[in-house]
C-alpha cells in the first residue's frame, strides 16, 4: 500500500455518478478532512473475514473480490466491487467483525476512512447518514436476489392433476 496524494473529492469527475460521493458541498468538505488516500496493487487485501473493523474503504479506482470462507476453508466469491463501491460498510457501523474478504482485482486507489471518524461523521451529516442508508438497503436487496437466484434456481415442476373418468 501506497500513500497517495488526492486532491478534494470535489475535482472527481465521476463523483454525480456514485452514491456516496455525491454529498452536499459541506459534507464533502468534513469528508475530504477524514479521508485517507492509497494506492493498493493487485492482489492486496483491503480487509480480511473473521477481524474488528477499522473503517470502511471506497474504491475511487480498480475493482475487489468479495469472498467468504467455509468452515472448511473453501473460499467462495460473492462478488466483484467496482469504482465508487463502499466495503466493509456493515462491519464498520455495527462494530462486528467484517463479514468477508476484500482483495484487489487491479490496481486499486482507495479511500480509508477509520470507524471512529466516520461514525463522528455521520453524526454530523444527515445528508450521508441517508446516503449510507440508501447503500445499505441496496446491499440487503442484492443478497435477496442472490439468495432467490441460488435458492430457487431449481425449481419444481407443477404438479399436472390427473382426474379421474369417475363420477
Amino acid at each position: 500500500m501506497e500513500s497517495v496524494s488526492h486532491p478534494s473529492c470535489f475535482s472527481c469527475e465521476l463523483r454525480p455518478d456514485r452514491h456516496f460521493c455525491d454529498l452536499p458541498s459541506d459534507a464533502l468538505q468534513a469528508f475530504d478532512g477524514i479521508k485517507a488516500v492509497s494506492q493498493y496493487p493487485r492482489g492486496a487485501t483491503l480487509f480480511s473475514e473473521g477481524r474488528q473493523p477499522r473503517g470502511v474503504f471506497v474504491l475511487c479506482d480498480g475493482r475487489a473480490k468479495l469472498s467468504i470462507c467455509s468452515e472448511q476453508g473453501k473460499r467462495l466469491m460473492l462478488r466483484v466491487a467496482g469504482p465508487g463501491e463502499v466495503l466493509g460498510l456493515s462491519s464498520t457501523l455495527s462494530g462486528h467483525p467484517y463479514e468477508l474478504t476484500a482483495e484487489t482485482l487491479d490496481s486499486c486507489q482507495v479511500v480509508f476512512v477509520k470507524r471512529k471518524e466516520l461514525l463522528r461523521f455521520l453524526r454530523d451529516h444527515r445528508e450521508a447518514c441517508l446516503q449510507v442508508v440508501h447503500l445499505l438497503s441496496g446491499d440487503l436487496h442484492s443478497a435477496y436476489e442472490r439468495v432467490r437466484s441460488i435458492g430457487l434456481s431449481r425449481t419444481r415442476r407443477p404438479r399436472t392433476h390427473i382426474r379421474s373418468g369417475r363420477a
